[in-house]
């Protein structure tokens, strides 16, 4: 009795944690770059990370008033009022935004698939450091039921930065879904009996009827607690998703600047239906080459869309829930955006979404 005592003890204080199932997928096709830097080996790079050369850039009077768009103050705490094209690809996806880089996804045969899932503000020391430096609170994101999570079937992580990655959600999500991640990213997942699957740039896995694809973007990682700490600097990677399915093809491009990777992807892949593209975080006045590098500006969105004969997008990263990083206001990028559509005459069709909406494509 004593031991069976002890043993319930140790159980009690270690949580009962299970191992995680974690799988590791970097196949002969597969492209991993990597680098050594600051002292660190086997960190991984951008495959075009010189790249400089941007087809278009606005220069001037890049943000006019937009009749579409209707706010509380200027480009702040806005809406998108405007009327949408009609848009009928037949591709049996639905498309659901839930703010910032969150999206839902069903098609349909009924399968749920979660990009980059962060509800409410970052994990915790972050959120807090974040308030007292910065000044900001997130908004709350639209928040899927409990029971509606219970049917997703994958989340996919774009890559570890706290906007994009909340570990407090890894409870609410549960261990009943498959976690798809770039690499180097399952030790960051507490040890509770997750199914986590490590992947490379263009390694692939069959969720149900779904074929998922790992593919390029031109960004970095690092998830630091203390500033000037670089321990962990791009030691995961980083990149997007194509969630293929009867031949439809739907593309979520991560955190991301514009590269010829777009066009890479197009090439391997084929011309997608649907595109799920960002289109802020790119301002600043102390550092704009470095943050044009790592998210694309609106119009590199609309050429990136371009490259990749994407037969609709739907731009995201703007919004009332989203962080302001690298933004003049809530919705500075899109009016940006919105102008330089009509001033670049781009012909993809473009949905834009407000948070919590959804559309049947």
């Amino acid at each position: 009795m004593k031991r069976l005592a002890l043993l319930f003890s140790l159980a009690t204080l270690t949580g009962c944690s299970v191992s995680n199932q974690v799988e590791t997928l970097i196949p002969e096709n597969a492209v991993v770059k990597n680098k050594t830097t600051e002292g660190y080996t086997d960190r991984y790079k951008n495959i075009y990370d010189d790249f400089k050369d941007y087809p278009v850039t606005c220069s001037e009077a890049c943000y006019p008033p937009s009749p579409v768009i209707e706010c509380q103050s200027d480009m702040q705490n806005c809406q998108f009022t405007g009327k949408n094209p009609a848009v009928n690809l037949k591709s049996g996806f639905n498309v659901q935004w839930l703010g910032h880089a969150s999206f839902k996804i069903t098609t349909e045969n009924g399968q749920q698939f979660l990009f980059d899932p962060v509800s409410d503000d970052f994990d915790w020391p972050v959120n807090w450091a974040f308030h007292i430096v910065a000044g900001v609170d997130r908004t709350p994101t639209i928040e899927l039921e409990e029971g509606d999570i219970s049917k997703t079937d994958a989340i996919m992580y774009s890559h570890i930065h706290y906007d994009h990655f909340k570990k407090d959600d890894l409870a609410r999500i549960g261990k009943n879904s498959e976690f798809l991640t770039p690499l180097g990213f399952a030790e960051h997942f507490p040890e509770n009996g997750y199914k986590i699957t490590e992947m490379a740039w263009y390694s692939s896995k069959k969720v149900g009827n779904s074929t998922i694809h790992f593919v390029p973007a031109n960004h970095f990682s690092s998830r630091i607690l203390v500033p000037f700490i670089h321990e962990d600097n791009d030691a995961t990677l980083w990149g997007g998703w194509v969630i293929e399915q009867q031949g439809k093809k739907l593309f979520f491009a991560g955190d991301t600047g514009y590269s010829p990777h777009f066009k890479d992807i197009a090439a391997k892949y084929g011309e997608m239906d649907v595109c799920l593209i960002p289109i802020a975080s790119y301002h600043s006045e102390q550092h704009p080459r470095w943050y044009r590098k790592v998210h694309t500006t609106p119009e590199d969105a609309l050429v990136a869309a371009k490259d990749m004969n994407c037969k609709v997008m739907i731009p995201w990263g703007y919004g009332n829930a989203s962080w302001q990083m690298g933004d003049k206001t809530s919705h500075s990028a899109l009016f940006r955006l919105m102008h330089m559509y009509k001033q670049l005459n781009a012909d993809t069709p473009m949905i834009v979404l407000n948070e919590g909406e959804s559309v049947k494509l």
